[in-house]
């Protein structure tokens, strides 16, 4: 399971710090790709694989043209003995990523954010909005 927040930055190679705690539950090579919000999904690979049963189980055309979205923008990743990834530029541009970013733990995956995104988001949605949210999920 995915928790918490990470900050780190960015460098011009556009390599990126992925959290030790993470990097373990991903495995050795884990995909990155494009999601909603201009934030990045990382998904270790049998995460993946459920993703894409999900949209084939699917037979709409709606699925294909979700997957087609969703895949193409997919990059394997193999964190380097530092712990850094290399995230594509296509990538980065999608999600604003240029210095500081923001990792989060969000059950199965990770998610990357710029960080003045994710702190906008999170400011966004005030403690009485929270409560209500978690109250309408019963918890």
């Amino acid at each position: 399971m995915f928790f918490g927040r990470y900050d780190y930055t960015i460098d011009a190679k556009g390599r990126l710090n992925f959290p030790a705690k993470f990097r373990d539950a991903m495995g050795e090579s884990f995909v990155v790709l494009e999601w909603v919000d201009n934030c990045l999904f990382a998904l270790p690979l049998p995460e993946v694989e459920k993703l894409a049963e999900k949209l084939e189980a699917d037979e709409l055309m709606d699925s294909w043209e979700v997957s087609g979205d969703l895949f193409s923008t997919a990059c394997e990743v193999v964190p380097d003995k530092q712990g850094r990834i290399l995230l594509p530029a296509e990538l980065r541009s999608y999600a604003g990523l240029e210095k500081d970013v923001t990792i989060i733990g969000n059950r199965n995956h990770a998610e990357i954010w710029a960080t003045d995104v994710w702190n906008a988001r999170r400011a966004a949605v005030s403690n009485e909005q929270r409560a209500a949210r978690l109250r309408s999920l019963h918890i």
